[in-house]
C-alpha cells in the first residue's frame, strides 16, 4: 500500500467508526507508525479533509456548513449549561476562547457535539487541577460554533439573550468576532 492508499485507508477508518480513533489504533490497522500517522493526518487536513483532533482520537467533522463566533459570560457553574445548550440545539462547540489585551487570542479545542461530551468534558474539568480559561478574562470568552444552517445558528444566539449569556464586543476586540453577534 502506497502512502496516497494508506491516507484513503486512514479516512475511511475515521469515517466508519462510531468513536474517536487514536492514532495508536490507527497505526496499527495500516501497519505504520504512529509517527507516520501524525503526517498522513496533516498531509489529509492540508488537502482539506476535515479531520478534528479529540482527546480520545481523530474524528472527521460532520457539522460545519454555518459557523459563527459567540461572545459570552456566565458563571463557572453555568459552564455546563452553557454547552448543553449549545449542543441542545443542534450546535457543534468547536473551540473555546478568549482576547486577552496582553495575550491576544488563547485558544483550546473542545469539540463536542452532544451532551455526553459535555458531561465528560465537566468530569475531565473537576478531576484535573486546571481552570477555566474564560476565568483569566472575568468570565468573558468565545465559543466557535458550528451548526448545519444559519437557522440554527440563529436559535441559539436568541437561546443565549434569553438567558443572559451573550456579551457586547468591546472597542478593542477584532469586529470579526461579532459579525453575526448582538
Amino acid at each position: 500500500m502506497n502512502g496516497e492508499q494508506r491516507r484513503e485507508q486512514i479516512v475511511w477508518i475515521i469515517k466508519n467508526s462510531a468513536e474517536p480513533v487514536s492514532g495508536t489504533a490507527l497505526a496499527k490497522q495500516v501497519n505504520v507508525s504512529r509517527q507516520v500517522i501524525v503526517q498522513d493526518i496533516a498531509l489529509l487536513r492540508a488537502n482539506g479533509v476535515d479531520i478534528i483532533s479529540t482527546n480520545r482520537g481523530y474524528i472527521i467533522g460532520k457539522h460545519g456548513k454555518a459557523s459563527r463566533v459567540f461572545k459570552v459570560i456566565h458563571t463557572p457553574e453555568q459552564v455546563e449549561e452553557e454547552l448543553n445548550l449549545f449542543v441542545d440545539f443542534g450546535g457543534y462547540v468547536k473551540d473555546v476562547f478568549v482576547y486577552h489585551k496582553v495575550y491576544n487570542v488563547l485558544k483550546a479545542d473542545m469539540n463536542l457535539k452532544s451532551r455526553a461530551d459535555v458531561r465528560r468534558y465537566i468530569s475531565e474539568l473537576a478531576a484535573g487541577k486546571s481552570s477555566l480559561l474564560m476565568n483569566v478574562t472575568s468570565g468573558y470568552h468565545y465559543h466557535t460554533i458550528l451548526a448545519d444552517d444559519e437557522e440554527t445558528l440563529d436559535i441559539i444566539q436568541e437561546k443565549l439573550w434569553e438567558k443572559g449569556f451573550l456579551a457586547k464586543l468591546k472597542e478593542y476586540e477584532p469586529v470579526e468576532f461579532g459579525k453575526r453577534n448582538m
